[in-house]
């Protein structure tokens, strides 16, 4: 996984936190639901996780675009 900055916003909502999470580097912004009682390193953890499946999905996606396109 990248060791790049995320920047976080988080807003509790009831019991749960909503948080978007944007990677610095390539700008890529996930947004995903925690518990309200989840910490900040957890928080950051499951925020370079999901960007990191995102990212991975998103190149698998473009390189079999790139497949059917020509």
């Amino acid at each position: 996984m990248s060791t790049t900055e995320i920047l976080m916003e988080i807003q509790r909502i009831g019991t749960a936190l909503r948080v978007c999470a944007v990677d610095a580097k390539t700008g890529l912004e996930v947004v995903f639901q925690a518990p309200a009682m989840a910490g900040q390193e957890e928080l950051k953890r499951l925020a370079a996780q999901k960007i990191h499946y995102v990212a991975t999905k998103n190149k698998k996606e473009a390189k079999n675009t790139d497949r059917f396109s020509a």
